[in-house]
């Protein structure tokens, strides 16, 4: 039995590709099922099409659909005057529907072609109708409502038609209202600034990313980064952008851009380069500019068999683009030189250690000959006198300075971590710990090493320590 799901037409379609990204993957099946307003009247229609490239073994082994099977298919150039009127004037709906539509669009913009329509998620749809479900892939409805198919499953007609027994299912369970007022909400365009064009809603895409707010004259206003884009820059507006900094950032807002990535990592790293390099005021984290380069204290400890006035521990601080060059022991980093002073002279109050000793003060002439200012105040144990022997002052100075060593890199070379797709991986490469970038192939691995290593960024750092601690790293030749 068929129910009026809603009270204008829809389109209910699946596409099968030769992988994950709009950009530069391609359709290789159509399927799509009409229904008409009083939810009778279904049509069906399907068609391979030719993606004039390869399709990975992956894809192969998942949709059935190898390369001899489209050979002689038309080309989506070949279908797209016929795929668009089947489109036109009705509700697009699809199970990860942003997938599809995004697919649909390129292929059309490829054309000069555009194609827009509302949209309505069967994933969104299952989560607003059963809340207390946790899954809401297609295999988890057709568990769920006894959903029942005879073609092949990830093949584009049966997918469709699956939506459509999901939300006959639905009606039957909840009824027509239920889930007429449901698709209502979810198709109801978001309240975006008025400056902001609302077509930019098409545009962004339901995948991992990095989006970036700019105001008047291209400045930075706002870095984010999101495992779903197109869910994350919307929840800018609407209530949030009322009141407080929310309405600031929406009132300065005029561009939206966006980077998508591999995944979660490339997102997160990513993040962290355009936070440094466009320091945009309205993220927290960067609105207080550091007042000098991130530095730290480097100290050569002496060789064995030194003489006594060799064997003095000096800390010499450097700003981090100069720690290749180091010799000693590194530790570190600080945000700013104010910050690597504050720490040091923390440590020499608290150990009464020696500034004169520590080459930080120059010895003033008195009765007690090289003595520094703070022995007479009982504020130094007297190692610049020799009233506590030099080994002892300077174990003293590293056992406080250990907990702020800087971490050795822990291999050899670089490092990188596999993410996304076995179709669509790319690796991420690290070395001491700086991020130098990603390569989608092999073969580029070489150029990535061989190229000026960027500056080293604490917060960067720190997320590479992270992920090094739960990522299986591979060791790279260069």
């Amino acid at each position: 039995m068929s129910y009026p799901f809603y009270p204008a037409p829809l389109v209910l379609l699946d596409l099968e590709t030769t992988g994950a990204k709009p950009a530069s993957d391609r359709i290789t099946e159509i399927g799509l099922v009409h229904v008409n307003a009083e939810g009778e009247g279904i049509a069906t229609w399907s068609n391979l099409v030719n993606p004039c490239q390869v399709i990975p073994p992956f894809i192969q082994e998942l949709t059935g659909i190898d390369n001899a099977m489209v050979a002689d298919a038309p080309t989506f150039a070949q279908l797209a005057d016929q795929v668009l009127e089947k489109l036109q004037d009705r509700v697009f709906v699809a199970h990860n529907a942003r997938f599809d539509y995004t697919f649909l669009r390129n292929e059309f913009k490829r054309l000069g072609m555009t194609f827009r329509a509302k949209v309505l998620c069967t994933v969104q749809l299952s989560r607003k109708l059963y809340p207390d479900e946790f899954k809401h892939s297609l295999d988890a409805l057709i568990a769920r409502h006894g959903l029942e198919y005879h073609g092949e499953r990830h093949r584009a007609l049966t997918d469709a038609e699956l939506i459509y027994q999901f939300l006959n299912a639905a009606v039957n369970d909840l009824g027509a209202e239920r889930v007429q007022q449901a698709i209502d909400e979810l198709i109801r365009p978001p309240a975006l600034p008025p400056q902001i064009d609302e077509k930019i809603i098409d545009d962004l895409p339901d995948t991992a990313g990095v989006y970036i707010f700019y105001g008047e004259h291209d400045e930075a206003l706002f870095v984010g980064s999101n495992s779903n884009l197109r869910r994350r820059v919307l929840q800018h507006f609407g209530k949030k952008a009322e009141e407080g900094q929310g309405a600031s950032l929406a009132a300065a807002l005029r561009r939206i851009d966006w980077i998508e990535t591999s995944g979660d990592l490339g997102s997160a790293l990513l993040e962290r380069r355009l936070l440094s390099e466009l320091r945009p005021r309205f993220n927290p984290a960067v609105r207080q500019k550091i007042d000098q380069t991130q530095s730290v204290w480097e100290i050569v400890l002496p060789e064995l068999g030194a003489v006594k006035q060799a064997a003095t521990l000096q800390p010499k601080l450097r700003p981090l683009s100069e720690i290749a060059q180091a010799k000693g022991d590194l530790f570190g980093p600080f945000r700013g030189a104010r910050e690597a002073q504050n720490v040091l002279n923390r440590i020499i109050k608290g150990q009464a250690l020696c500034r004169v000793v520590l080459g930080l003060e120059k010895p003033k002439k008195s009765t007690l000959g090289q003595a520094c200012a703070a022995l007479a105040q009982g504020e130094c144990r007297g190692a610049c006198v020799g009233r506590e022997p030099l080994s002892m002052h300077h174990a003293r100075l590293l056992a406080a300075l250990a907990k702020h060593k800087l971490a050795q890199w822990p291999y050899a070379g670089a490092v990188g971590i596999l993410e996304g797709p076995e179709w669509a991986q790319v690796m991420h490469v690290f070395d001491q710990w700086v991020y130098l970038g990603e390569v989608h192939d092999q073969s580029d691995l070489a150029q990535l090493l061989a190229s000026p290593y960027p500056a080293y960024d604490l917060d960067m750092a720190k997320l590479i320590r992270a992920q090094l601690r739960t990522a299986t790293a591979i060791e790279l030749l260069a």
